[in-house]
């Protein structure tokens, strides 16, 4: 398969379902290997790159813009699609439905972190490689820090961008943490774009009165217009939210356009990847039970009360990385989910993800870009991990957003790699 300025070359995995009872069967497994064109160029080192999510599928590359660029000049990549997504036997709310009751628990939980790793480690043995080098984006980052804790012997060097996860702690101090961030971004919203607050007031009342409709035919809800928040937290997110509020309405009317409808639709990335709404807690559960805690945690914050913002004259403020148990009766693509979603959110025998003492004593070179002021991830948790990771290189700025490798991936990456090649626990 040729690109433009790469090679690509297809490979597909057979791996348990569930590594720990085989009698389960195997499922596929999917993975696209990049090149450079060339001589040679197969015989350099394995980078496998981790996607964020959790629920989503590897880049497709269209040619070597960005960190792929750079990655295929010293490394083959190997773009993993993770269990569920893409062409890895892809968990729609379809397909999954067709199991009942518990058994459809059971099944979402074999998808976190943990069951990835594991996965990984089979396709490695398969391509007969020794040590291999990873770079993880968001959730990713997640996986490559269980990595490090359950067979670091795997690894030849680790690079993280946008995450350190919390190595201990309930996913309600996370929550604390991310909806303090997120009022600061929307702070920071109306700042910059001084007239977006009228604008987003204006669609909230007339979305307050009822009977909106989305394209795909799901109501149109406050709580689904919150969510527009998610793009906060990208570097062109402000910009992207205020364009799209100052053409919400047709001249004239109070009639929402279909332009407005359809880019808020186009944001929501539930129903197309159904996992990211299921899991996404999940992520952040060790031992103890999640509890839909962002949905508890966000009591706690006045001005994401929509209706309470609008009756006090306030301009309501956006959510961020957040799952609510109401996705999943307000978007159709996520309803046969909703048992699976609630017995998932009070499942208190999760794994631990993490093994700090053997993090701590850690010989595998690290590095991390921390996004200070990132909205998806606290930099509070992500500074006190970096410490406990031996020999982790970090760098910390305020340039970037949490799509700093996608928006500046060449120089993200580049940076990574010199101070991987700092790292030197051994």
């Amino acid at each position: 398969m040729k690109l433009r300025g790469l090679e690509a070359r297809e490979h597909v995995f057979r791996v348990p379902l569930d590594h720990a009872d085989p009698t389960l069967g195997e499922r596929e497994r999917f993975a696209r290997e990049v090149r450079a064109p060339g001589a040679g160029a197969s015989d350099r080192p394995w980078l496998v790159f981790l996607q964020g999510g959790p629920g989503f599928e590897s880049p497709r590359p269209l040619g070597t813009g960005g960190w792929i660029g750079r990655a295929v000049e010293r490394y083959r990549v190997l773009l993993l699609d993770q269990r569920g997504t893409g062409r890895s036997t892809a968990q729609l709310g379809e397909n999954v439905a067709q199991l009942e009751g518990e058994a459809q628990a059971d099944h979402l939980a074999r998808f976190r972190a943990d069951s990835i790793v594991r996965d990984l480690e089979r396709v490695r043995r398969e391509l007969g490689v020794d040590r291999w080098t990873l770079l993880g984006q968001s959730f990713g980052g997640f996986c490559c820090v269980h990595y490090l804790s359950v067979a670091p012997e795997s690894l030849a060097g680790a690079m993280l961008t946008g995450v350190l996860p919390a190595l201990e702690g309930l996913a309600d101090d996370v929550y604390r943490l991310t909806y303090a961030a997120v009022e600061r971004k929307n702070e920071a919203l109306h700042r910059g774009f001084p007239g977006v607050g009228r604008f987003v007031r204006e669609v909230f009342e007339r979305v307050a009165e009822g009977d909106g409709e989305l394209p795909s035919g799901d109501a149109l809800t406050l709580e689904r217009l919150q969510c527009l928040g998610l793009q906060r937290g990208v570097s062109t997110g402000a910009a992207q939210i205020h364009y799209l509020f100052e053409r919400a309405f047709i001249p004239g009317t109070r009639s929402l356009t279909r332009a407005f409808l359809r880019g808020l639709e186009s944001n929501f990335p539930f129903d197309t990847n159904p996992l990211y709404a299921v899991l996404h807690e999940a992520c952040y559960a060790q031992g103890a039970p999640t509890r839909w805690a962002a949905a508890r945690i966000r009591a706690d914050f006045r001005r994401f009360g929509a209706r309470a913002a609008l009756e006090a004259g306030d301009v309501p403020y956006f959510t961020g990385e957040m799952v609510y148990p109401w996705f999943f009766d307000q978007c159709s693509a996520l309803r046969p989910l909703r048992a699976a979603a609630d017995a998932l959110a009070a499942k208190d025998d999760w794994p631990d993800l993490y093994r700090p003492e053997v993090l701590a004593a850690n010989e595998v070179p690290v590095a991390a870009v921390v996004y200070h002021d990132d909205m998806f991830v606290p930099t509070e948790t992500s500074l006190d991990t970096a410490r406990r990771i031996r020999g982790l290189v970090p760098w910390v700025t305020n340039e970037f957003e949490h799509d700093g490798l996608r928006s500046e991936g060449s120089r993200v990456f580049d940076r990574l790699s010199e101070d991987l090649r700092l790292s030197r626990p051994r």
